[in-house]
């Protein structure tokens, strides 16, 4: 079977409603909410709009599943003030990044607004080049992501990049976050989809602590419509039977052990911190920074910049970290579509292609129609 009808596959409307009639037939008795931790998954979810082909007693919600939104102002004004107080530097930054606000509403675009040397980059391999093109001037990469995209980091740092070159880690972990919410006691739901990507990288076994100390089902999932439902109904199953496991829905991609080769290069080139999240706080073990033996690509070390304290990380009114941790809904927040757009962001999940409020800003109400 070729890629392109696996896609069609998993994407066939009447699949999906079969089986979306199958779980109301058999789960229609009790309420269920069940999270899911991936930008991506909530992208589906919305886009296909599955929420409004689900049974009413079967609630998905997203966690803190989008790197950029989750990214703490602290280390966005550490790059905004390293512009300010060192001369000739560049800085490079992905994107969705571009844009995101600090505690004070700057941001990495109204620096560049300002004069500052900001660039977009769509790979550190393009910031690379950059700094090889530019050896009078140092450029500073703001590394940003889960494990997804951490590898490609730690992969360029251990090429000997040239001596022009640094990073500002902003780099987080999911199984430490889900650990962190789960304690909490502050999300109640009784199973989670589990991020593909990340998963790829990671593989279902760094999910196993989970289940043994929370006892909470847990499945993998791919990013099509159909992966989502099946996904659910799994989880489903497991409440419906008493078990408290991982499930891999997302066979066909993961595996128990993930990328061998990816968490090599990971261990050898970062080491596990505590790290604020946007909206959560700090969360123990999260935060990968860079082991002492790299220490000369630091940005913070290199160039002795303190890292800003900011307590509070949300604009008053905006209800983004409600809505990383599953509380709210988009539509909830007064600010949402009012004065919060993707033109005029005021919280973190207004910017990035994988944050809630982006998302329902551009899909919607969108529904996948029974009929």
């Amino acid at each position: 079977m070729s890629f392109g009808t696996l896609t069609k596959d998993y994407r066939d409307k009447k699949l999906i409603l079969n089986l979306v009639k199958v779980i109301k037939e058999e789960f229609s008795n009790d309420s269920y909410k069940f999270m899911h931790v991936c930008g991506t998954h909530e992208d589906t979810v919305t886009k296909h709009g599955l929420r409004n082909v689900l049974p009413k007693n079967i609630e998905v919600v997203a966690g803190p599943g989008c790197p950029v939104c989750v990214t703490h102002p602290e280390k966005i004004e550490l790059a905004l003030r390293l512009l300010e107080e060192k001369e000739n530097v560049i800085l490079t930054t992905f994107g969705d990044m571009y844009r995101v606000p600090s505690r004070y509403r700057r941001s990495f675009s109204h620096a560049k607004a300002q004069g500052f040397n900001v660039k977009i980059v769509y790979s550190i391999s393009d910031a690379i080049k950059i700094a090889k093109e530019n050896n009078d001037k140092e450029v500073v990469h703001f590394a940003v992501g889960f494990e997804t995209t951490a590898p490609s980091t730690a992969s360029t740092l251990l090429q000997n990049p040239p001596e022009n070159f640094s990073i500002i880690s902003a780099h987080l972990t999911v199984p430490p976050v889900l650990d962190y919410l789960l304690a909490s006691g502050e999300i109640a739901v009784q199973g989670l989809i589990l991020p593909g990507h990340v998963s790829t990288i990671i593989g279902s076994r760094a999910y196993e602590f989970l289940a043994d100390k929370y006892k909470v089902p847990q499945v993998i999932a791919g990013f099509e419509p159909l992966d989502v439902i099946i996904a659910l109904k799994m989880l489903l199953e497991q409440v419906k039977k008493g078990e408290r496991k991982i499930e891999n829905e997302y066979e066909r991609v993961v595996k128990p052990y993930g990328n061998l080769r990816a968490k090599k290069l990971m261990n050898k080139v970062f080491k596990q911190e505590d790290a604020k999240w946007r909206g959560l706080g700090k969360v123990p073990n999260s935060g990968l920074d860079l082991k002492p033996e790299f220490e000369k690509f630091n940005a913070i070390i290199k160039f002795d910049i303190n890292l800003p304290e900011i307590t509070k990380d949300i604009e008053d009114g905006c209800r983004c970290s409600e809505v990383i941790k599953g509380l709210a809904k988009p539509e909830e927040c007064q600010l949402f579509r009012s004065v919060c757009t993707p033109y005029d962001p005021r919280g973190p999940c207004m910017v990035s292609i994988e944050g809630t409020c982006a998302i329902a800003y551009k899909y919607g109400s969108l529904s996948l129609k029974s009929n």
